[in-house]
Order: structure tokens, then sequence, then C-alpha cells
């Protein structure tokens, strides 16, 4: 069963990066099986077709419009996602719905798909996310890894490395 987790997003617009702040998290504090990858998609669009090519599960992390108030998050799965994202609120959701559209196509689409968005707050020219986003940041996390978990992937807490004793 081979999985990924893709985080989209443009760091350097506030709130649109929290799906590659996301993934960074991941990366940084968790250790995952050899059959889960992770891929910082950026604002990749259609580029990120060879990467989903041969997947069995995709988990998306973004910031999606809910129309909800910032910093909710939520769930969209299967072919409901590129309809989803054809309300776009920045350049890089362009190409995700493109790109689910041609790996449907090329009859390379993953069996299970699931997006994990959060509402941002804001879009403009900062890499600061917004607080509420950062105040929800870690439930994303969370819901995230219980995603995973539901798919049968259990990621392990990395610990701090221990500082040699100096006596």
């Amino acid at each position: 069963m081979k999985i990924a987790v893709l985080g989209l997003g443009n760091i350097l617009l506030e709130d649109d990066g929290v799906g590659v702040h996301a993934l960074n998290k991941l990366k940084d504090k968790y250790e995952f099986p050899d059959h889960v990858s992770l891929i910082d998609g950026g604002t990749k669009g259609l580029d990120l077709l060879p990467f989903i090519e041969g997947l069995d599960r995709i988990l998306i992390i973004d910031a999606a419009n809910f129309k909800k108030e910032p910093g909710t998050i939520d769930t969209v799965e299967g072919d409901k996602i590129p309809a989803f994202l054809s309300s776009k609120l920045s350049v890089h959701q362009i190409g995700l719905p493109d790109m689910l559209f041609a790996a449907k196509l090329m009859e390379i689409t993953p069996s299970e798909m699931c997006l994990i968005g959060i509402q941002p707050k804001t879009m403009g020219t900062a890499i600061e996310m917004s607080d509420e986003i950062k105040n929800k940041f870690q439930s994303l996390i969370d819901k995230v890894l219980l995603k995973l978990k539901d798919w049968g992937v259990n990621a392990v807490k990395k610990t701090a490395p221990s500082l040699p004793d100096h006596q």
C-alpha cells in the first residue's frame, strides 16, 4: 500500500503556505513507515503527476475555502476534491484540479484521496501565518495523523537526541 502526504501552498503568502508548513512539521517531528512518502508540493500543479502515479492513497494538506470562519478545519474526500477546489484561493489551486483531472484521464488516480484543509484568514505577502491559523495548526496536524491512522499508518513521534553527560 503506497501512501503519500502532499503539502500544498505558497509559504510567501501567509496562510496559503499552511500545507507546506504542516508537511515540514510532520517531517521534523515524526517518523513514518517506508511506504509513506511526504511530498512538498508547493505550487507545482501538473508537475506533481509523476509523484502520484502508482499511489494507492494520497492525503493532501492545504488552505481551503470552506466559506467558514478562519481556522475551520474540514475534510473532503474522493471525487469531491477537484470540484471543491474549483473555487480558487490562489494560483497553486489552479493546478491541483487540473492535475487530478489529468491523473483521472491517465488512469493513475489513487483509489483513495483525502483533502484536509483549513480556512485561511489572509493570503497577503508575508511568511508568517495569521494567529487564527497558528492557533489551529496543531489541530490540523492531529487531524492528518488521525486520518493516516485510519489508513493503518502509525507515525512515531521523534524523540529529542539526548545530550552526552559532561562529568
